[in-house]
């Protein structure tokens, strides 16, 4: 039988890379098929190959860790959306479905992670001062700034029916996209046509 290989202490000045590998530690035990219960700082500790006391120079508690990965997951969604409006041309349209679709690939593809960016599982102790509520009011931002700006280009087009509050619009397009991530994770079987995304999207994006 072998033992694991030790972990090499970090450099000084090098605590910032280990704050990333505790969050990658959180993410892969979400990964591995299990929910926010199965990352406790033990668990952490032992999958980034760390002493448990190392985690409270960086985190104060487990839903510290969780804040954390919630906000590297709303920037990598953020990135993904991104990417898929960069690679979707100058038709608004396509570039709606573009982003809309890769919102709803990202959920199906990392079910543990996505739930955990919106399961309400991971608000800080009122001791930990690190998060602010501009930190938590921040959240997602990015990618709800980028809905925005393609229901705006849709209009622009003349595609769309115009509309006095984009970023409201965008919420409800996020909340519609969401609900339907949330349903196809949670039921075995989808009720409802196959072209069902396309219908949302279109209706909750008020496409002509």
């Amino acid at each position: 039988m072998t033992t694991a290989e030790p972990r090499k202490r970090n450099r000084r000045g090098e605590g910032g890379k280990l704050r990333e590998e505790i969050i990658a530690a959180a993410v892969a035990l979400l990964d591995e098929g299990g929910d926010e219960r199965a990352v406790t700082l033990r668990a952490v500790a032992r999958k980034a190959g760390i002493a448990a006391p190392s985690i409270y120079a960086h985190f104060p508690d487990q839903p510290s860790i969780m804040l954390a990965v919630v906000q590297r997951e709303m920037d990598r969604l953020a990135v993904v959306l991104g990417k898929a409006d960069e690679n979707a041309g100058t038709d608004a349209r396509t570039r709606l479905f573009a982003v809309c679709n890769a919102y709803l690939d990202l959920a199906r593809e990392h079910p543990q992670r996505y739930r955990i960016m919106f399961g309400g599982l991971w608000t800080p102790s009122v001791d930990d001062t690190s998060i602010s509520d501009a930190d938590l009011e921040s959240l997602g931002a990015e990618a709800l700034t980028l809905l925005a700006d393609v229901l705006g280009a849709c209009v622009a087009q003349g595609i769309a029916h115009g509309s006095d509050d984009l970023y409201g619009d965008a919420v409800a397009l996020w909340l519609g996209l969401h609900g339907l991530a949330h349903q196809r994770a949670v039921v075995r079987k989808m009720p409802g046509p196959a072209d069902v995304a396309e219908r949302l999207i279109t209706a909750l994006a008020h496409l002509k």
